[in-house]
């Protein structure tokens, strides 16, 4: 009888034992996903690196990771949680780099623009998926990173689309890579183009893909290029809000009487909102900030959005990549090549 006792384990022990392997799991998994940010950032320092940045570097380790080792099953919950959770609060905090008051009092002009822009990128890339009979998921992210802001709009709507991460993270690294080709391109060619330094720092903004391809592409062409050009692109990031609402309702349209109809407006897109406003009205206005906590509150969501694509590259299988990325791909190449010939008229 007493050794029963003794062989037997008490429920309570069970469970603290399984909470504290959940919570092992759950941590490791984040700090996983983090340890590869780290990497890519390392890595984005390295020649031809640099020009992709951190993030796609970072998700070029975590897909090739992923292809030759994988990794434990119990970090898995943390891989989530930085996939998920931490997307959208980079988002979130990605608000803060939208001025709401200089788009609107300096660029509306600029802001019709980039409607344009985001409605011809969509509108072509999906009608080019048609034709080439590509994944319509993947090719309609790369329309919205195309047209919006890269992959921080990938980002924004991939949970209002419900996509899978295996898109989403394909999309973000296609988009990365074409959009640093497209920005070096801007620059060789820019000697040749008979453009004065404003209107090609107009055309590179609405054209181009991140703002970090913008940045790239413009500053050589000097600050009042620059200035106008990140200008150009902001109009965009503040497009971004109502394509969102947009998106919410189609997808219940389409889905109208399915489970899938219950779309709910996604919090992180009212925080988006919200610090939207507070960086534009309340830091360094009504509650003093000095520059460097500005940058490193941009700097913390850089590192969130770049863990949130390590957790989604870990999903990423190869085999699928051909499939599903080769035609969005070109669909993709073909409208950034015809959306820059036309903003070049209109620049």
């Amino acid at each position: 009888m007493s050794e029963q006792t003794l062989s037997v384990q008490h429920p309570d022990m069970e469970t603290k034992s399984s909470g504290t392997s959940r919570w092992k799991g759950w941590i490791g998994g984040i700090f996983f996903t983090f340890v590869i940010a780290v990497l890519g950032y390392g890595l984005s320092h390295l020649s031809g690196f640099d020009r992709i940045g951190p993030l796609a570097s970072a998700i070029v380790i975590a897909v090739t990771f992923r292809q030759f080792s994988g990794y434990p099953e119990s970090i898995h919950p943390g891989i989530q949680f930085s996939s998920k959770k931490l997307l959208r609060i980079a988002i979130v905090l990605y608000g803060l780099r939208l001025n709401i008051e200089v788009v609107l009092h300096d660029g509306l002009p600029l802001l019709v623009r980039g409607a344009g822009t985001i409605l011809f990128a969509i509108g072509l890339t999906l009608l080019l998926a048609r034709w080439l009979k590509a994944n319509t998921t993947v090719s309609l992210l790369l329309g919205v990173g195309t047209g919006v802001c890269g992959a921080a709009a990938i980002a924004a709507v991939s949970p209002i689309l419900k996509t899978e991460d295996e898109d989403t993270a394909i999309s973000v690294g296609i988009i990365a890579l074409v959009g640093t080709v497209f920005a070096i391109g801007y620059t060789l060619i820019k000697p040749l183009m008979p453009l004065d330094s404003v209107s090609y720092g107009i055309w590179s903004g609405i054209s181009l893909h991140e703002i970090a391809h913008v940045a790239l592409a413009a500053a050589p062409a000097g600050q009042d290029a620059l200035a106008i050009a990140l200008l150009a692109k902001l109009g965009r990031v503040f497009l971004l809000v109502p394509l969102c609402f947009i998106l919410i309702y189609w997808m219940k349209r389409k889905h109208a009487g399915e489970a899938r109809a219950n779309i709910e407006c996604p919090w992180f897109l009212v925080g988006f909102i919200l610090m939207s406003f507070v960086g534009t009205y309340l830091l360094g206005k009504a509650v003093p900030v000095s520059e460097s906590v500005m940058e490193g509150l941009s700097n913390a969501a850089s590192l969130l959005l770049t863990m949130a694509m390590v957790g989604l590259g870990l999903n990423v299988h190869l085999r699928d990549l051909r499939n599903k990325a080769l035609r969005p791909l070109i669909a993709m190449v073909i409208t950034s090549v015809l959306l820059s010939v036309v903003t070049f008229f209109v620049s």
